[in-house]
Order: C-alpha cells, then sequence, then structure tokens
C-alpha cells in the first residue's frame, strides 16, 4: 500500500510505490487493426495494484482504442495483453468483468431519473424470497450502498434522489465506488475531469487517490497533464497510435509532460518559423534535443 502526502504546491504525492508488485495487467507490443487502419501499434503498457497509470494523448491518440482492448470491448490483432502474467484475448467487457477489469465511461452508464442506490447496483441488484417470486431487497441496497460510498469518503444525505441531480464530480464518485464494491482490481476511468469544473475536477482526483490507497490499479485517461501529474505514478503519452513516452513519476516533471502531450516535438521543430511571426512568444518552447533525452530514458517495460 503507498502512503500518500500532499505536497506545498498541492499535487497528491506518495511516499512509496510498489514498483516491484507483479503487474495485473501488461500490455507487451500490443496492437489493433481495422483492416487497413492500424489504430495502435507497438503499445507497451504496465498497470500495478496501488498506482495510477495515467494515459495522456490527443484527439486520435489511440486512447479509446487502448480502453477498448483493456475493457474486453475489442480484441487486439497484435502482441499480447496479459492479465496475472497470462495472455488474455476477452471476447467480452464481461470476461474482462470477471477479469477483475472495470471501466468507467465519460457517460457513467447511469439512468439519471433512478435513485443513488438503484444505480449503484444497477444491472446486479439484491433479491431476497423464495423463487420465483424473489423480490428486490431495497433496504439491504440501500444499506450497503451507503456503507460503501462512506468508506469511499462520500457521503450523501439521500439515496433516494436521482442520480440526475448529483454533480459531475459526485456522479464519477459514486461510479468509482461502484467499481470498488464489485470487486475491481484494475479500474480505467475514461477522461473523468473533462466535463467537469475546477472543484468538481479536484473531488474526482481526490477519490482516484482514495481507489490507488484501496489497492487497486487505476488507468487514468485524461487530456490534462495538470490532473494527471496531480496522482499519477506513471506516465504513457500516445501520439497517433504509437507510445511517444513512457516514464515514471520520478522521471519526468509536470512541464515535459505538458510539453509531450501538446505536441511538444512538432512546436520545437516550427520554433524557428513560429519566431519570425509577429505576437508568437516562443521563449517557452523546448528544443527538440530536450524532448529526445525525455523520451531516452523510458521506464521499465517501454516501448522504445
Amino acid at each position: 500500500m503507498t502512503t500518500n502526502e500532499t505536497s506545498p504546491n498541492g499535487t497528491l504525492t506518495q511516499e512509496s510505490s510498489p514498483t516491484d508488485a507483479a503487474p495485473v495487467v501488461e500490455l507487451r507490443n500490443t496492437g489493433k487493426s481495422y483492416g487497413n487502419v492500424r489504430a495502435l501499434h507497438g503499445v507497451d503498457l504496465t498497470v500495478r495494484s496501488g498506482q495510477v497509470t495515467c494515459v495522456l494523448g490527443d484527439n486520435g491518440a489511440g486512447k479509446s482504442t487502448l480502453i477498448k482492448i483493456i475493457s474486453g470491448l475489442h480484441q487486439h490483432t497484435e502482441g499480447e495483453v496479459l492479465v496475472d502474467g497470462n495472455p488474455v484475448h476477452f471476447g467480452t467487457p464481461r470476461e474482462a468483468l470477471d477479469a477483475g477489469i472495470a471501466t468507467v465511461y465519460q457517460d457513467l452508464a447511469t439512468v439519471p431519473l433512478m435513485p443513488v442506490w438503484r444505480n449503484f447496483f444497477l444491472g446486479s441488484e439484491m433479491t431476497k424470497g423464495p423463487w420465483p417470486v424473489r423480490r428486490l431487497d431495497i433496504e439491504k441496497m440501500k444499506q450497503t450502498a451507503d456503507a460503501e460510498l462512506r468508506n469511499m469518503g462520500i457521503v450523501l444525505d439521500d439515496l433516494d434522489q436521482p442520480i440526475g441531480t448529483l454533480s459531475g464530480g459526485q456522479r464519477q464518485s459514486v461510479a468509482i465506488a461502484r467499481a470498488v464494491y464489485f470487486g475491481a482490481r484494475v479500474l480505467i476511468l475514461d477522461e473523468p475531469t473533462a466535463a467537469l469544473g475546477v472543484k468538481q475536477s479536484g473531488v474526482v482526483l481526490k477519490y482516484i487517490a482514495a481507489a490507488r490507497d484501496k489497492g487497486l490499479g487505476v488507468i487514468f485517461i485524461t487530456h490534462n497533464p495538470h490532473h494527471a501529474y496531480m496522482v499519477g505514478d506513471h506516465f504513457s503519452v500516445l501520439r497517433l497510435g504509437t507510445m511517444e513516452l513512457s516514464a515514471a513519476r520520478s522521471e519526468v516533471t509536470l512541464e515535459e509532460l505538458t510539453n509531450h502531450m501538446a505536441g511538444g516535438a512538432e512546436l520545437a521543430a516550427l520554433k524557428h518559423e513560429l519566431a519570425q511571426v509577429r505576437g508568437v512568444d516562443v521563449e517557452k518552447l523546448p528544443e527538440a534535443e530536450d524532448l529526445k533525452t525525455t523520451v531516452a530514458t523510458p521506464s521499465k517495460g517501454t516501448t522504445e
């Protein structure tokens, strides 16, 4: 288990990290092609218990394809996907869920007009009574949902309120607590802070850290390097379907991560031309050599 501290700049840091733990999920030279279109190629990714692995990339970088492979929606066409060291080919998301891999998508797959407790157990309702007249055990579901939410530090005054009345951050938090309760070992979060304000994003980041502290391996998909750097242990940047950067927190600064995420290599190549344009400040643009140095010293399991 990791131990967290809050640094002077407000980021969530760790005293120790289980880098020597065996990977729960591992991708080795993994790729996916759709006919003649190669959406993903040569991707290495390692997910360990008690760590947050951040996957960053611009639109079209391959983040969605990566999620679909790990969550069992699509099968990879290149390389290997391993769970607990064993190669797998998930045929359906249910198979991935049975292996302990849960995915929380941006739309959260919730029913806005249903109560919080009902959404918590959606598709896995508790029942009571003899067959064939079994009925929903509403009281037990309410008690369990309340206990599990409080266990994650989420306190809601009324579990009967429609989940659609909660803020975006609260709905994300409920989805995370639900995945933890139903036995997830790896939690994939698809852009959980994309449509949220600053305060609500902070709420979600808090619960991402809480999931990590409970021993889950978290895959945090995001466009925002600042959010990633607050909770991340390892950072992978995708560009046009390949891994541009893979580095542990100790190997990359927020500025370097931001440069890679923002297409720093392309901007560095255009630095001389941009300098000729009036009103464009190129002083803070990285040099191409600096970016190459960062990529040339990846962490273990990185595609070089």
